[in-house]
């Protein structure tokens, strides 16, 4: 029988990764039965395989298919876990791969034997029954390891400019930016015209994005980044950051350099600041710590969280469609995922593995293929 990854959160603090053995699925009506042989390892997997467990506690034992690691759970956390205690959860957002079954329905009978992106959660297994609507027709000469990444990452950068547009912003700020995301947003807004400010951590990550035509690159790590950062908001006007760090000072830390470009060109004076309404919204935790503000900002600013369902459900179908036939014309250029390591399905549960994509580091992006040999 073919196998998908398990997480289990156990009620006594212990977190267990296991492969469990599953039959292969059978094709309702309007679903088909794909063949996986990618699915990307995202932030947000990480999310639901490690749940709250501190990691560098983690223990494994036996060998490939049998495979098992065990990590503890800090109390403070298990709170925040109440609401999966003891449940067997498949992990995986998104993958690729073969229709090897289809219902009965015109649309999956259509489908039968292509390449498809996919989406529904449960993609780290060797075989998925989703319905039709979740599934992308991929091109030809698009393989399952090209679109593989469809989804989460495509689909966020363009929710990102979309919500720039929606709330009447100009002009984008974005940090984590030569993540694979980053590096997509960065080519959505040099095509349609829209001015970004990168952040980054590295030098050599300034370079990766200097390389694909960004104009403005900050490094936080530098000591001349405020002022960096706030002329490039001063010549851009940028109004709106999507922040992937979360913890620390990152984001005040624009909300303040937004305020102080928003009053390079003001025409008067305000005891309560600019009247230009600032906005942060952090969608990632890669900081796990506080986030911390020193508020001199003045009074017109909004920090709050953002997430790729909700903006989908509020946008609309029009805007979804839009975004999927994008990403079906450009997946190999715009939309190009790159991955440093693929590895099997067990290959997922040795520690050398988990000690590189554990760190969530840039540069460092996983590919699974769960039909490799484990």
């Amino acid at each position: 029988m073919p196998f998908e990854l398990r997480s289990t959160i156990k009620s006594g603090g212990t977190l267990e990764i296991m492969l469990a053995e599953v039959p292969i699925p059978e094709a309702k009506d309007n679903q088909v039965v794909v063949r996986i042989d990618a699915a990307p390892v995202n932030p947000s997997d990480l999310g639901l395989l490690f749940g709250a467990a501190d990691m560098s506690t983690a223990k494994i034992s036996g060998s490939a298919e049998s495979a098992m690691v065990m990590a503890d759970i800090p109390e403070a956390m298990m709170k925040a876990m109440a609401g999966r205690l003891d449940q067997s959860l498949p992990v995986g957002n998104e993958g690729a791969g073969v229709v090897v079954k289809a219902g009965s329905s015109e649309l999956a009978q259509a489908l039968m034997g292509k390449t498809v992106a996919v989406i529904g959660g449960a993609m780290y297994a060797q075989y998925r029954a989703v319905r039709v609507d979740q599934c992308l027709a991929l091109p030809e000469g698009v393989t399952a390891a090209d679109g593989a990444s469809w989804f989460v990452n495509p689909m966020t950068a363009q929710g990102m400019a979309e919500t720039m547009r929606m709330e009447g912003h100009k002009a984008l700020v974005h940090t984590a930016a030569a993540s694979n995301l980053g590096q997509m947003l960065n080519k959505i807004c040099l095509q349609d015209g829209v001015d970004l400010v990168n952040i980054v951590r590295k030098p050599d990550q300034v370079e990766i994005l200097k390389a694909l035509g960004a104009k403005y690159v900050c490094n936080s790590s530098s000591p001349d980044f405020i002022d960096e950062l706030t002329e490039a908001l001063v010549a851009t006007g940028a109004t709106l950051a999507f922040d992937a760090i979360g913890g620390g000072r990152l984001a005040g830390q624009i909300l303040t350099c937004m305020e102080v470009a928003a009053n390079r060109t003001a025409t008067e004076y305000s005891r309560y600041g600019s009247t230009v309404h600032k906005q942060v919204y952090i969608y990632g935790g890669l900081d796990r710590g506080p986030t911390e503000f020193n508020r001199g900002f003045g009074m017109v600013w909004g920090i709050g969280g953002w997430l790729l369902t909700p903006f989908l459900q509020k946008a609309g179908g029009e805007v979804i469609n839009r975004f999927r036939q994008r990403v079906a014309a450009e997946i190999k250029t715009t939309f190009a995922s790159h991955y440093t390591q693929e590895v099997s399905l067990a290959g997922m549960l040795t520690a050398e593995a988990m000690a590189v994509y554990g760190r969530q580091a840039t540069g460092e992006k996983f590919l699974i293929n769960p039909n490799k040999d484990l």
